[in-house]
C-alpha cells in the first residue's frame, strides 16, 4: 500500500499512549527519534482521516526514513485526453438510456453542466451522513488495531455507530485516557471534510 502525503494528519501512540500528533513528516521524524532513544517501544500511526495503521520504515537515518515517505516521481507524463485538464476537468464514459440522453440534451447548458449540477446536489444532500459514517469508520479501524482488548470494546463499538455519543464515552471512560480521547475525536468530533 502507498503511504499517504507528507501532508496527511496523523497520530501516533507509544501502547496506549499519544506520542505526538501532527502532519506525517513531523510524526514520521518524532517517532524515528523515540525509536532511537528507546526501541524497545512499539509505535502505531494513524492517519487522522481514515484511521489506518501508516506503516512506517525506520531503517537508517530520520531524513531516509521520511525521504521514502515520499511519492515515487510519476513515469511518464500521460497523454492529453478529452476534457479540460487544465480546469481539472476529466471526460468518462457514461452509459444511460435514450430518454435520459433526450432529457440531459434539452437541459439549459447540455449534459455535461447538467450532469455536474446532479452530482454536486447529490454530494451536499448526503454529505453528513456521508461524514459521519466515514468518521465511526475511522474510529471502528483505529479502536480495532489498539483497544480490541480492552473491557466494553464490543459495546462501544455498537454505541458508536448507534451515534449515541454520550453512551460511548461512558462506556470507555475507564480505558486509558489518550485512547478514549482520540477514539471519540474520530468517531464524533471531527470537522466535515476530513
Amino acid at each position: 500500500m502507498m503511504n499517504p502525503p507528507l501532508a496527511t494528519a496523523c497520530t501516533a501512540f507509544a501502547g496506549s499512549r499519544q506520542l505526538c500528533a501532527g502532519m506525517l513528516r513531523d510524526v514520521a521524524a518524532a517517532v524515528k527519534d523515540s525509536a532511537d532513544s528507546d526501541g524497545s517501544a512499539a509505535v502505531l500511526v494513524f492517519d487522522d482521516a481514515t484511521g489506518r495503521v501508516i506503516d512506517l520504515d525506520l531503517r537508517g537515518t530520520k531524513a531516509e526514513t521520511i525521504a521514502r515517505l515520499a511519492p515515487p516521481p510519476p513515469l511518464s507524463a500521460e497523454p492529453a485526453g478529452r476534457g479540460r485538464p487544465k480546469l481539472g476537468v476529466e471526460g468518462r464514459e457514461v452509459t444511460l438510456l435514450p430518454r435520459h440522453w433526450a432529457w440531459l440534451s434539452a437541459q439549459p447548458g447540455g449534459a455535461s453542466v447538467t450532469l455536474r449540477k446532479l452530482v454536486e446536489s447529490a454530494r451536499r444532500s448526503a454529505g453528513s451522513q456521508q461524514h459521519a459514517a466515514a468518521a465511526r469508520e475511522a474510529a471502528y479501524r483505529f479502536m480495532s488495531a489498539l483497544a480490541g482488548d480492552y473491557p466494553g470494546y464490543e459495546d462501544a463499538i455498537r454505541l458508536m455507530f448507534a451515534g449515541d455519543r454520550a453512551g460511548f464515552e461512558s462506556q470507555i471512560a475507564a480505558w486509558p485516557a489518550d485512547v478514549s480521547t482520540y477514539a471519540v475525536r474520530l468517531a464524533f468530533d471531527r470537522p466535515a471534510g476530513t
